[in-house]
């Protein structure tokens, strides 16, 4: 007595048509925007008096902890917002991850003290 198991031939691994790539895409640019925050955040507090005074949240961490957590805010919204209108459309990964990288290097950039020193108040 064998028994056959029948074949299935229209079972494959799942195409790029199966699910769109719209979420994935959201995260990636997300994340190179909270990053671009974070790096103008810091910028924009080593050049303005009033913006670190108003990013001073906690004495004892003084502007970075408004920093961080306005930084962390601004990624949630931007996760949120492309999510929303990405989520259904076949955004090329490829041209998120692209975006992302460029904002990573930006905000990268308004981290560095040699850069944000040259917009040091007077």
């Amino acid at each position: 007595m064998s028994t056959t198991v029948p074949r299935q031939t229209s079972v494959g691994p799942p195409t790029s048509e199966d699910k769109p790539e719209g979420p994935i895409a959201a995260a990636i640019i997300a994340g190179g925007v909270g990053a671009l925050a974070l790096g103008t955040l810091t910028t924009l507090a080593e050049a303005s008096a009033g913006v670190k005074d108003f990013l001073d949240f906690y004495d004892p961490v003084g502007p970075l902890s408004g920093k961080t957590t306005y930084a962390v805010v601004i990624w949630l919204l931007a996760w949120a917002i492309s999510h929303a209108v990405f989520r259904r459309s076949q955004y090329e990964s490829r041209r998120a991850l692209a975006v992302a990288l460029l904002l990573v290097g930006l905000g990268v950039l308004g981290t560095f003290p040699t850069f944000f020193q040259l917009f040091a108040a007077a």
